[in-house]
């Protein structure tokens, strides 16, 4: 299917990236963010967004939490940006968080993570990791409610939520949602047919997920290792609540969907939802598209609804 018409335009503004493996990180990180500064900030009514540090496994974590409307406390998301655990930021991800912290009336705590290639496979995970225990262990001071917390992220970040996920059930961990946006958690199949149909794109090729998959695994072994490829893991039963956003026109999408109906399969909770005419990274578009608002807006109510559940399961 052809690209959403109310993207395609400003799709095909984007300077094509040339192969990565041709460029430096350094320049692929400018190109990216130099596209990120240039995109208008959300205007969703918020009652505060602030950048803060929070102590992580190799020192302090950038952390910005967004607080929406009302007294509180809230229902708290901790949320990890995408960008195939190379590129990315705080800012990358401002416009989704600041749609989900008022969509979803929750605290969005966003965590700026280490990236690959500087620091491989686990560090990115492990401060994800790290951060989401700190969330548990210090609601108040984000003033959020105690045990009222999921966990998100798009791409690279939506893989880390569905380790996260795995590792909240094997510890205790009373984890109310997982919010998995296009996310891939297994190594790139290229034989996958929405790898092969969006090979070139847009947004992301699949050449760029091999790409990225590399630089963040040092050891090829390490691909095997659930906290990487959360599809490796022995189980995928009695999980939190799970949403699987896919869009049409991704070469990952076949990825999400498998791991969707692992979960399905295994008995946790999923609700998968294919975007037609979407790409890789579409929500990021969430200020210039109603289709992605409305995309939005179905997500935030997924999220308020498996927030609302829990407070119930508490009360009763």
């Amino acid at each position: 299917m052809a690209l959403h018409p109310e993207l395609a335009p400003i799709i095909n503004a984007i300077p094509p990236m040339p192969p990565l493996d041709s460029i430096s990180i350094e320049t692929l990180r400018a190109r990216v963010d130099a596209g990120s500064a240039r995109a208008p900030k959300l205007d969703v009514p918020l009652s505060s967004v602030a950048d803060r540090t929070i102590p992580g496994p190799a020192g302090d974590i950038a952390v910005r939490v967004y607080t929406p409307n009302g007294e509180g406390p809230f229902p708290l998301l901790v949320y990890y940006h995408g960008g195939g655990y190379v590129l990315g930021n705080l800012d990358i991800a401002d416009p989704i968080c600041r749609a989900l912290a008022s969509g979803a009336g929750c605290v969005v705590m966003s965590v700026d993570y280490r990236l690959a290639p500087e620091y491989p496979f686990p560090a990115g995970v492990e401060d994800a990791s790290s951060s989401l225990r700190w969330a548990f262990e210090h609601p108040g001071e984000l003033n959020a409610i105690p045990g009222v917390i999921a966990v998100g992220g798009d791409s690279a970040g939506g893989n880390f939520s569905a380790s996260l996920a795995i590792e909240a059930r094997d510890n205790d961990l009373p984890l109310a949602a997982q919010v998995l946006l296009y996310a891939s958690p297994d190594f790139p199949d290229p034989e996958a047919p929405s790898a092969k149909e969006y090979a070139d794109g847009p947004m992301l090729r699949a050449a760029d997920s091999r790409f990225y998959w590399d630089c963040y695994l040092a050891d090829p072994q390490d691909r095997h290792d659930p906290r990487a490829t959360p599809a490796n893991a022995a189980r995928h039963d009695g999980l939190a609540p799970a949403l699987v956003v896919s869009g049409e026109c991704d070469p990952s999408r076949d990825l999400g969907e498998r791991y969707a109906e692992r979960l399905r399969l295994a008995g946790t909770p999923v609700d998968a939802r294919r975007y037609d005419g979407m790409p890789h990274g579409f929500l990021a578009f969430v200020a210039y598209s109603p289709a992605v608002r409305k995309a939005m807006d179905e997500t935030c109510a997924w999220l308020s609804e498996r927030f609302a559940q829990r407070l119930r399961a508490m009360g009763d």
